[in-house]
């Protein structure tokens, strides 16, 4: 299974494509989509939905997994937040992709076993799992990765069930 793993961001989203073959676990991509401050949102929501039709289009992801994100302090980082989520939505939906929404504590119980791990050490066992030479930067590369790895381990479970 192909998965594009997105950590929404208006200035940056991050973004991986895992696949699990035979038990292992493999990044075919990764990387993080930027827009340019300065520019209007709509231009930049723009930017970002066409990158990511671009991904879609050059990967072939079977599923997508999104972080869903939750704010409680800046009200207006939220909203551009929610924006630059709304945009990756679409984008998977009209290319008919299956989306998986984890929010960070599922990601982290996912990947370590507790919902309260900090970010270093998740950052740190995305390396180890898929066999990277160093921990991909910024965080929102390693972030997109995990939401990946996460759904790949929840799908391996309800496999089982």
């Amino acid at each position: 299974m192909r998965v594009l793993g997105i950590d929404p961001g208006i200035a940056i989203t991050g973004y991986g494509l895992v696949e699990e073959r035979e038990g292992s676990l493999e990044a075919l991509a990764y990387g993080d989509i930027r827009t340019p401050a300065g520019d209007p949102l709509p231009q930049r929501l723009r930017q970002l939905y066409e990158a990511i039709c671009s991904l879609i289009e050059a990967h072939r992801p079977d599923v997508a997994a999104i972080e869903r994100v939750f704010f409680g302090r800046n009200v207006t980082t939220a909203f551009a937040v929610g924006q630059a989520r709304g945009v990756a939505l679409l984008a998977l939906a009209q290319a008919q992709i299956p989306i998986y929404e984890y929010t960070p504590a599922d990601v982290k119980q996912a990947l370590v076993g507790y919902g309260s791990a900090p970010k270093a050490q998740i950052q740190a066992m995305v390396r180890m799992l898929l066999h990277l030479p160093e921990i991909p930067r910024p965080d929102d590369v390693a972030d997109a990765l995990a939401v990946a790895i996460c759904h790949l381990n929840h799908a391996r479970l309800a496999a089982l069930r």
